[in-house]
């Protein structure tokens, strides 16, 4: 399986910081064989046609914009906007790592 990339893009609020930390937080809990990054680059949100931020986005694809997320929120994002390419018989999501 390609490994996949997860992004957080924003201004380097406190807002965008703390949701960099809680997804790479649940990110290790999954397991998630996935490069997280921090972007502040107000031109690469641009270019992914969000003007809100922070933005999480997994292979480039905006999958959350805004704030105020539950770690439960972002971790069903995650597992659901993750490559489900390896699916060994998890309830929804395929990613077999969590309570989905």
């Amino acid at each position: 399986m390609k490994k996949q990339a997860i992004q957080v893009l924003g201004s380097g609020c406190p807002g965008c910081k703390q949701l960099f930390k809680t997804v790479k937080k649940i990110a290790a809990e999954l397991k998630i064989e996935a490069d997280v990054e921090y972007i502040t680059d107000v031109a690469e949100m641009i270019k992914m046609g969000v003007i809100t931020s922070p933005v999480l986005a997994i292979n480039g694809k905006p999958v959350l914009t805004g704030g105020g997320y539950s770690d439960k929120e972002i971790k069903n994002v995650l597992c659901d906007n993750l490559s489900k390419e390896k699916n060994d018989g998890c309830r929804s999501c395929g990613c077999c790592r969590c309570d989905c």
